[in-house]
């Protein structure tokens, strides 16, 4: 492992938890066809565990999709988003939606590529509210403070990128706006932390070097940025919540730049970082506590997309599925039944699906 310079007693203490048996791999059992257009464009998904439902941000057909993780299958869609965009004769992703996808109570909300988010009743699939964040871009990824009842969304392709609070109350009142001047390429995946109550936001390249990142501390009571915990050689896209303090952190490193390819995991709360080697090219990443597992979605693995298994015990890298194509960047999972859901487009040769696995037994 590749270690910051963070103290390795600190690393091994919060990281590198008791224990030398590996996790059980990954193998897949189905997968789920989606209706309508072919899955070419797509974004952000999200599993509630409780009500056993995925959300899907399906672009090609201008809205969230939602599943059934009981039965793996669709159940039907939500939301009248402005869908693909196109720039010249390629996909403008700054520009389509929906990108982000945050379930709160009997509600999902959505960002769009016109710098809303859409508040969508499950029940009724109806959207309730729209609400901007006053941006020329997307409103791409988000996260939710249950606590204090506050909404994150990132505005990631504006420049320079900045977050928006929201109030989750029926006023949706907009309690703050952070703009981050010294982000260089964008904003990525904010995760929240209920053990300080903070949220935490990954940043790519501070001061136009890609090698430099940074997870943005992030206060949802006062709406202000607290600080910048580093994470250099990373390049941070996605992020997850882990067990403890520890966030997992997907790394668009995947050996260019002169940055081999790797994946995060930072403890917050003492700032100490490790690298896992041999993943990267990841966008989002989850975290599964039935399975202690980490999930990366790296479309930019040298050799090849995949999805990248990591033992969340360990920090050791467990498997590398091979997705054959679909640009895999979105994975979430069900807490439930430890079943992992990747979606798969119809591009280099992907099969346009989801892609069910399951711990091997």
């Amino acid at each position: 492992m590749i270690r910051s310079k963070a103290s390795l007693a600190a690393a091994t203490v919060s990281l590198l938890l008791a224990g030398t048996a590996m996790s059980a791999e990954l193998k897949q059992i189905a997968t789920i066809a989606i209706p309508g257009n072919p899955l070419k464009s797509f974004d952000i998904s999200q599993v509630d565990s409780k009500a056993r439902q995925m959300y899907f941000a399906d672009r090609d057909n201008a809205a969230i999709d939602i599943f059934d993780t009981k039965t793996n299958s669709f159940i039907g869609r939500a939301g009248k988003f402005v869908g693909v965009t196109m720039k010249g004769p390629k996909v403008d992703n700054d520009h389509s939606g929906p990108d982000g996808v945050q379930k709160i109570g009997g509600q999902v909300w959505g960002g769009d590529g016109n710098s809303t988010v859409q508040i969508i009743d499950v029940a009724s699939k109806a959207t309730v509210a729209t609400i901007s964040t006053g941006g020329t871009a997307r409103l791409d990824e988000m996260a939710y403070d249950p606590k204090d009842g506050v909404f994150i969304g990132v505005n990631n392709a504006d420049d320079p990128p900045f977050a928006t609070l929201i109030s989750t109350k029926p006023d949706h009142k907009i309690l703050g706006k952070i703009v981050f001047e010294n982000a260089t390429d964008g904003a990525e995946q904010p995760a929240y932390n209920p053990n300080d109550g903070m949220f935490y936001m990954s940043v790519p390249e501070l001061n136009k070097d890609p090698k430099k990142g940074a997870i943005a501390v992030i206060n949802p009571k006062t709406a202000k940025l607290v600080k910048m915990l580093p994470i250099d050689m990373c390049h941070p896209a996605g992020l997850a919540k882990g067990p403890g303090d520890n966030l997992v952190v997907g790394c668009g490193a995947n050996g260019k730049e002169g940055m081999p390819p790797v994946t995060g995991v930072i403890n917050v709360k003492t700032g100490a970082v490790v690298l896992v080697p041999e993943i990267g090219g990841a966008d989002m990443v989850n975290y599964n506590a039935h399975n202690n597992q980490y999930y990366t979605a790296s479309r930019g693995q040298p050799g090849g997309a995949v999805i990248g298994v990591i033992d969340a015990k360990t920090n050791k890298l467990v498997q590398k599925i091979d997705t054959h194509g679909g640009y895999p960047h979105s994975v979430t999972s069900d807490e439930a039944t430890g079943y992992v859901y990747v979606p798969v487009g119809t591009v280099d040769g992907g099969d346009g699906t989801i892609h069910v696995y399951a711990p091997a037994k």
